[in-house]
């Protein structure tokens, strides 16, 4: 196919440049249906695409030259046809650079694979890359990144290496300059100039040789001064960071002498008497002395031992507290005369104990028995360990004793109470009861409590509410497990309950003889070796594998110390239990919790309100 040239309008030469590849007719590789899979071939390839532009070339140089032949033409007219005839020329070899660059831009050399490898190069397998169709391989990227971390980092460690060799040549030179400075103002003491002349001398001084040393010292302190006053900001800082950590110390021993003052304070505060409380009784005492008629003992009731009924244990001092107990119980049972109440209290509260049940009878048909400690002779100091423990000279100076090491804890006057240890002697208190439930006087009942007389105990004495969860109370925070009567028989992980509301079956308890074995480690626990005060551990030892665990909602506990109890946990509960320090009878009860207590109190009592209690 010829092309003529002749009538092209007369467009610039970089037009001709960009033009000529359009008016050129295409290119076409050598046929063949694959991509060249070798160097050889690959090369074959390009010589095909080269070889085609070149003889295209040729055709177009060929026809400028049979153009400029062609006879017929003037002088005047064969002057620009050589001259298109150049332009067309230098076109045709601008194209044929536009196609080599192009090959150079839009191929590559495939990739050479040995004959192992593994991947096939023959067939439509080959890809050949070229700056149009470029594919990334993952793992490269990959490597590529890691290997950029690693430069960072390299580059940053060596600068923080940088910078330490500078910190200790700096130090280094520092050192080097105050040992210098201290050298020269011992040289200058030692100069024999001045040495002779000044110290060595018992002639008067040579004013002038005084003048000239005082010079030199004065120079050498004004050089030590500008030297200290560089170096001085960092060794002031250094200064200022012992100092602030000296008193962070200072600061956190004042907290924890803070807290274990606070903690005391609360002790004293939840175990003491509060005024109130002691007014309360001695206006009930006051009453009772007033009119001794009124308040005439009665016989014993036959319902205190009718094993048929619901037989319950208070053992307090309490007046108020035993009251809420004894009230919210009776008002949440379905059968409130079928319920016997058993108080034992101490000889002081006894008389303000039962001037109370008298002037307000309990509702609804329940019985009170009232009862002092004192009225149970069989507990002796012969027979019960604590009492005679407690006439020993080491328990009296471990409970009384003023030792400023004394654990705070130890001097609970409730665990120098027997009030606290008769739970251990429930069968022989009521030997003809089968079973009883003991209650604290720090806890409300909400519910009725009569489906615990009918629960199935397996043989079990004792049903309370576990108290473990995770590694926490379990036996090993209430008992020494480094001693090895302890270790031998207990598994420190095992799940620990809690006293407040405990069904006891005092039949099983009887045949197991689970007193006898109380009184056993009681005694060799006489030293304080094998567990924490308070009257868990003894239980935990005495009850060991002989617990039913009951459902959490019978009792749940914290309302005397735990303020994020939730109120949906709190009202599905049967009995809450305010153990604590934070009584709800006390000015330090926590507000969201104490009208459980209060709304059982008994208002209308006179002596409740002479004796301010603030509810």
């Amino acid at each position: 196919m010829h092309a003529t040239f002749f009538n092209l309008p007369s467009f610039p030469f970089s037009t001709y440049v960009v033009v000529a590849p359009i008016l050129l007719p295409p290119v076409s590789p050598p046929a063949t249906s694959l991509p060249p899979t070798s160097s050889d071939d690959h090369h074959l390839y390009m010589d095909g695409v080269f070889g085609g532009s070149l003889q295209l070339l040729l055709k177009i140089m060929a026809v400028v030259v049979r153009s400029g032949r062609s006879g017929g033409g003037s002088a005047s007219s064969s002057a620009p046809r050589n001259f298109f005839s150049y332009r067309i020329f230098v076109s045709a070899m601008f194209t044929l650079l536009f196609f080599a660059t192009a090959s150079v831009l839009f191929s590559s050399h495939p990739a050479h694979f040995s004959e192992n490898s593994g991947m096939q190069t023959t067939g439509r397998a080959y890809m050949q890359r070229t700056f149009l169709a470029l594919k990334s391989d993952p793992l490269k990227n990959r490597l590529d990144l890691m290997h950029k971390q690693a430069n960072d980092h390299i580059v940053l460690v060596n600068a923080y290496a940088a910078y330490a060799r500078k910190l200790k040549l700096e130090i280094s030179k520092q050192l080097k300059m105050f040992e210098d400075l201290a050298q020269n103002f011992s040289d200058l003491s030692m100069k024999p100039t001045y040495h002779t002349a000044l110290f060595e001398t018992n002639e008067p001084l040579d004013e002038e040789v005084l003048r000239q040393f005082e010079k030199e010292v004065k120079d050498k302190v004004k050089v030590a001064r500008l030297i200290i006053a560089d170096t001085k900001e960092s060794y002031d800082n250094q200064l200022k960071i012992l100092k602030l950590k000296d008193t962070i110390f200072a600061v956190q021993d004042l907290l924890t002498k803070a807290k274990k003052n606070g903690a005391f304070a609360s002790l004293i505060a939840a175990k003491s008497t509060p005024k109130s409380l002691h007014c309360l009784a001695m206006r009930l005492m006051g009453d009772r002395i007033a009119n001794p008629e009124k308040y005439r003992d009665e016989e014993p009731k036959p319902e205190f031992e009718d094993p048929s009924l619901y037989h319950y244990a208070i053992f307090s001092d309490n007046v108020i507290a035993v009251s809420v107990v004894v009230n919210s119980t009776v008002k949440n049972a379905e059968e409130p005369w079928k319920h016997v109440f058993h108080i034992v209290t101490d000889k002081m509260n006894l008389a303000a104990m039962k001037v109370w049940f008298k002037k307000k009878p309990v509702e609804r048909g329940a019985f009170v028995e009232v009862k002092t400690v004192e009225g149970y002779t069989f507990l002796n100091s012969s027979y019960v360990p604590v009492l005679r423990q407690m006439e020993s000279a080491n328990s009296q100076n471990l409970y009384f004793g003023a030792a400023k090491d004394a654990n705070n804890n130890i001097r609970n006057p409730k665990h120098v109470s027997m009030l606290n240890h008769l739970r251990f002697y429930l069968p022989e208190m009521y030997p003809k009861l089968h079973w009883i439930l003991l209650l604290d006087d720090d806890v409300v009942v909400q519910k009725d409590l009569t489906a615990l007389w009918k629960l199935d105990m397996d043989g079990k004495v004792n049903g309370a509410v576990e108290t473990c969860f995770g590694s926490f109370h379990r036996y090993a925070h209430y008992l020494n497990f480094s001693h090895p009567s302890i270790r031998e028989k207990f598994n420190p992980k095992a799940c620990a309950w809690a006293f407040g509301l405990n069904i006891f079956d005092l039949d099983a308890w009887r045949r197991e003889k689970l007193t006898d074995k109380y009184h056993y480690w009681q005694d060799l626990n006489e030293d304080g070796g094998l567990w924490n005060s308070g009257m868990l551990p003894p239980g935990l030892i005495t009850f060991y594998s002989r617990t039913k665990s009951l459902e959490k909602k019978w009792h749940v506990r914290g309302l005397g110390y735990n303020p994020s109890i939730s109120m949906d946990e709190i009202n599905a509960a049967a009995v809450i239990h305010f153990n604590g320090n934070m009584k709800p009878w006390l000015d330090i009860a926590m507000n969201q919790f104490k009208h459980l207590w209060t709304k059982y109190v008994d208002r209308e009592m006179d002596y409740v309100q002479l004796c301010n209690f603030g509810l």
